[in-house]
């Protein structure tokens, strides 16, 4: 199952926009357009059917009055609708509409659960008319109230956000003294690759170590090895003129080298929507040309294609030749909040014609007057 609609009503740079998705969609847009608030919006419903709708409005993200676009008029709302398919059909339809109370307690203005248009769960009902405490939860995050729907709260669960930083992958506990799970920066990244069972384990990374051989040579092996004091440490074999290969572990390895590890065990890792915030950060350009298609062969390879939403500043990312024109949601900011752009018949044609998205639509989000900052400094 994956997401293939989403449409935002005052949801941070989004005033009013929606839009359609692919199993690999790339989100490309200028700077503080919201190309991480989009992703967010997904983050955000995974928070609320783990943990609850306060936790993930007022703990993770300040309050609803952080999360409402500025450029909301007398609607003040924040809605977040997600439409989910299956092998391009779309069942379920999930709407969230939530505001705050005079508490300024989040709560829930309007919930809607849909499966093939049937309305499965409506609310506010007769028991939120009779108990308005309940609407400071949603019917997704309760497990009494979500029976009806559970595959939709077990969707959005699944959903995982990756931005690996090497620096905290070498020094976990530099950033957080305590355990982390599911961190998407990378603190508990080495405990997952241990806690994976070994077969599973050592699977992944001999696929990770053949491709990663192309990029560093004299990679011979990848493994995972607990020290002394219950560490987990990533082992790399290295040959050189010696005849046996040379030990390094993660403190060893260059950024290039931890970013493309984690961004390929990220995709074995998981079966709801990746989503990954400019994968091509500390890689070279030659390898940065190769993830659209690393990443359409590990998922064609999958049992069941894991959808991957890529937000991205990389012209050469979008200069693969497999990238379809519908597979590009670009983002355009504007006075009335960001807009959700399709690439346009115009656009169509010109990569029918033989130019790649890099050609055609990153130029697009390229800032009117960028070639006059360099006038501001004599």
């Amino acid at each position: 199952m994956y997401v293939c609609h989403v449409k935002l009503r005052n949801w941070k740079n989004f005033k009013e926009a929606e839009a359609d998705l692919r199993l690999r969609t790339f989100v490309i847009g200028p700077n503080a357009s919201g190309k991480s608030n989009l992703l967010d919006a997904f983050r955000f419903l995974r928070d609320v059917a783990t943990d609850g709708l306060r936790k993930a409005v007022d703990d993770e993200r300040g309050g609803v009055s952080m999360i409402r676009c500025l450029a909301a008029t007398r609607y003040s709302n924040i809605d977040i609708e997600m439409q989910l398919a299956e092998r391009d059909q779309p069942i379920w339809t999930y709407r969230l509409s939530f505001n705050q109370d005079n508490n300024r307690r989040p709560v829930v203005r309007e919930e809607v659960v849909k499966r093939h248009e049937k309305v499965i769960t409506q609310r506010p009902n007769e028991a939120d008319e009779r108990d308005p405490e309940l609407l400071t939860q949603t019917a997704l995050e309760q497990i009494s109230a979500n029976q009806d729907f559970r595959e939709v709260a077990v969707f959005f669960k699944s959903i995982s956000y990756q931005h690996l930083l090497p620096q905290v992958v070498r020094d976990p506990r530099s950033f957080s003294p305590l355990p982390i799970q599911d961190d998407p920066f990378g603190r508990d990244f080495l405990l997952r690759l241990w806690r994976t069972p070994s077969k599973t384990r050592d699977s992944r990374l001999r696929k990770i170590a053949e491709a990663l051989r192309h990029a560093v040579p004299q990679l011979t092996d990848l493994s995972v090895e607990m020290d002394d004091t219950g560490a987990p440490h990533l082992i790399g074999k290295y040959s050189h003129w010696r005849i046996h290969a040379a030990k390094q572990n993660e403190s060893q390895f260059s950024d290039g080298t931890l970013r493309l590890l984690g961004l390929l065990w990220t995709i074995f890792e998981g079966d709801g929507p990746l989503l990954l915030e400019e994968p091509e950060i500390s890689l070279h350009p030659e390898v940065v040309r190769q993830l659209p298609a690393i990443f359409h062969r590990i998922n064609r390879n999958r049992k069941t294609p894991r959808q991957i939403i890529i937000s991205t500043h990389s012209e050469e990312i979008l200069r693969d030749p497999g990238i379809a024109p519908e597979e590009v949601l670009r983002l355009e900011p504007s006075a009335q909040g960001t807009l959700l752009r399709h690439a346009d018949e115009a656009d169509r044609q010109a990569m029918s014609a033989g130019l790649t998205a890099a050609d055609v639509l990153m130029p697009k989000t390229a800032p009117a007057n960028a070639h006059q900052m360099v006038l501001e400094f004599p």
